[in-house]
């Protein structure tokens, strides 16, 4: 099936990484591919790495989607977990970078929040809404919710893209009237 934009969504991680493909025709959404990498089996945190530039760069390559999204790395209290994570999402980056690929950034709790209206949201329970809003069946979902999570990024970033303009940041109609001399009417 062809469709108007595919945005790839991307959990990263070092130890499992959750990728998502939504397919967007109109307003109709459509779950493309989801799926998780694993990495526990690699040693080598370098070579982790690595795999994961394989996989996102062969992920676009399959998929040619338009947009990445991605999730942001949270604050935790051990920064060198918080080290290889920001890590592994540059790397998921650059692979989407090599091939032109716009990159936006949410937060989990953006993601919760968007997604379930709570941003405090379990993995389960992201991925019962997802089931329910874009009609999928619970019995088909990967086993490791980072696919889903994953997925929910890529959601996240479609509602995102529908909002519209709050109109750049003006203070008052004649700041708004000069950033969008188009809006004018004469």
């Amino acid at each position: 099936m062809d469709y108007e934009k595919i945005i790839m969504g991307i959990d990263p991680g070092t130890n499992v990484m959750g990728y998502g493909l939504l397919g967007i025709n109109g307003k109709k959404l459509t779950p493309i591919v989801l799926g998780a990498i694993e990495l526990n089996k690699v040693g080598d945190h370098y070579l982790r790495l690595a795999r994961i530039y394989e996989r996102v760069t062969g992920l676009v390559e399959q998929y040619l989607p338009d947009e990445l999204a991605i999730e942001a790395p949270f604050y935790g209290k051990n920064v060198q977990s918080m080290l290889k994570l920001g890590r592994a999402q540059g790397v998921a980056m650059a692979a989407a970078l090599a091939r032109d690929i716009p990159i936006a950034e949410y937060a989990p709790l953006k993601v919760k929040q968007v997604v379930t209206g709570n941003g405090g949201a379990s993995k389960e329970q992201v991925a019962n809404m997802l089931c329910y809003i874009l009609k999928m069946e619970k019995s088909k979902l990967p086993s490791l919710l980072d696919a889903t999570d994953a997925l929910a990024v890529a959601l996240t970033h479609y509602y995102e893209r529908q909002k519209p303009s709050a109109g750049g940041g003006a203070k008052n109609w004649e700041q708004f009237l000069k950033q969008h001399p188009e809006r004018i009417v004469k």
